[in-house]
């Protein structure tokens, strides 16, 4: 047993490390990342290291409203930690489809952080580091979720597009996957398309996207 090899020093030394390397597992590359944050304080019980009977519920429910305030403090001190020491964000959950491989990460950061004027530049800092980590992994697209696309802390993006021109991982917002679903419902035979649209960020992409393929964009 490990504690008598421990006790009378026949444990193999190189134990501890193959533990902590079948622990990690095959490191996998994955071609999408999307890249999100912490919402309220209760949304850390709905990660791996939650609660699965939390997770599985809708939040905020009835027959969980007492459980959750019961344990609102423990999420107060995560959140207070996670302000303090997280650096980096971290993966949330790996999805397999085929060949397909996807993960999300999230920005150790709740809603109301993304509000305060003096956290922009630690957020940005850590979609920042979030980007080049992907990039050197070798992941092909990262999705900005949520708060991470605000127009008011990155511009969706295209600070750090600017900052690393030379980026190899593609980044998208929402805005840029909305565009990839109306032009994929678009026939690729048509020759006029009528955009029935304000002036909006995913207007001007799908009507850019569609002069390239030679269509002509009216709109109304």
């Amino acid at each position: 047993m490990p504690l008598y090899d421990y006790v009378y020093s026949t444990m193999d030394k190189s134990s501890d490390q193959l533990y902590e390397t079948s622990l990690r597992g095959a490191e996998e590359t994955p071609g999408l990342v999307h890249l999100t944050h912490m919402t309220d304080l209760q949304s850390v019980y709905h990660l791996r290291i939650g609660f699965a009977s939390v997770a599985s519920r809708p939040s905020a429910t009835g027959a969980m409203w007492w459980y959750m305030w019961v344990l609102w403090p423990v999420a107060w001190l995560s959140m207070a930690l996670a302000w303090a020491y997280g650096s980096s964000a971290f993966v949330v959950e790996r999805i397999k489809l085929g060949k397909l491989r996807m993960q999300t990460w999230a920005v150790p950061r709740y809603n109301f952080q993304y509000g305060l004027s003096w956290e922009r530049e630690s957020i940005n800092g850590l979609i920042e580091r979030a980007i080049l980590d992907a990039d050197a992994r070798g992941v092909k697209v990262l999705s900005l979720g949520l708060l991470n696309q605000a127009k008011q802390l990155n511009g969706g993006g295209e600070l750090f597009r600017h900052r690393y021109p030379k980026l190899r991982v593609r980044l998208v917002d929402g805005s840029g996957l909305a565009t990839a679903v109306v032009l994929r419902s678009i026939p690729r035979d048509a020759k006029q398309v009528l955009l029935h649209a304000g002036p909006s960020k995913v207007a001007c992409a799908t009507a850019a996207a569609l002069c390239e393929r030679g269509v002509q964009n009216r709109s109304s």
